[in-house]
């Protein structure tokens, strides 16, 4: 109860900081989704061919490494979420977490834009289960994390400026360093349902479109 008191306290404190991250990663996938619009009909077939070359590999693949997936996948979120860690601790790095926001979201806008505009409903299901359930909780981490990391660059902030040294800083890097190392963590558990479940899942999708051609 104590520590759910913490957490619902600091939502309220840093809500507008929260809220500002939301907007900017919803603004990327709207971007995303407004480039996959704008391409014209010769870019979107050439990227689709590559998009067809793959999905038939993948129709004919019997079987996935999962383990390297679910490496490369962790690996990944791991410097992403360091990168952001270490761009906290420096005020000039707050431009650069919200580039790294904006372009999460614009990847998702347009991955799921582009596989709906060339596939319909097809493509549709597919964003479903290859874009959707690693994302709805790797993407809450990430924001999460780009949240945090504003907040304690603002805290530098306001000290330098107000000059007020009173209060050590060890005790706010002791929490953000150990937040962070728990959103790793749970990014492990979206790196494992990548794996073991998207990427089956997906297979057997494409194998049953493939199949019914």
């Amino acid at each position: 109860m104590y520590t759910q008191k913490i957490i619902l306290t600091h939502f309220k404190e840093h809500a507008t900081t929260y809220v500002f991250t939301v907007i900017l990663f919803l603004t990327g996938i709207m971007f995303g989704a407004f480039i996959v619009n704008s391409m014209h009909f010769v870019q979107k077939q050439d990227l689709f061919f590559y998009l067809e070359k793959f999905f038939g590999q993948l129709a004919t693949e019997d079987f996935l490494n999962r383990l390297d997936i679910l490496k490369s996948s962790f690996a990944y979120h791991v410097k992403y979420l360091f990168f952001i860690f270490i761009l906290g601790l420096s005020i000039i790095g707050l431009p650069l977490v919200w580039i790294l926001l904006f372009l999460k979201g614009l990847v998702v806008g347009f991955t799921v834009g582009f596989l709906v505009n060339q596939l319909g409903m097809k493509g549709f299901f597919i964003a479903s289960i290859a874009v959707a359930p690693q994302n709805l909780l790797i993407i809450p981490i990430y924001l999460i994390a780009g949240s945090l990391s504003m907040i304690f660059s603002l805290t530098l902030f306001n000290k330098l400026v107000s000059r007020k040294f009173s209060q050590p800083i060890f005790r706010p890097f002791a929490q953000y360093l150990v937040v962070f190392l728990f959103l790793m963590v749970i990014s492990f558990l979206a790196a494992t349902i990548e794996a073991f479940i998207t990427n089956e899942a997906m297979q057997s999708l494409i194998k049953s479109y493939y199949t019914s051609k």
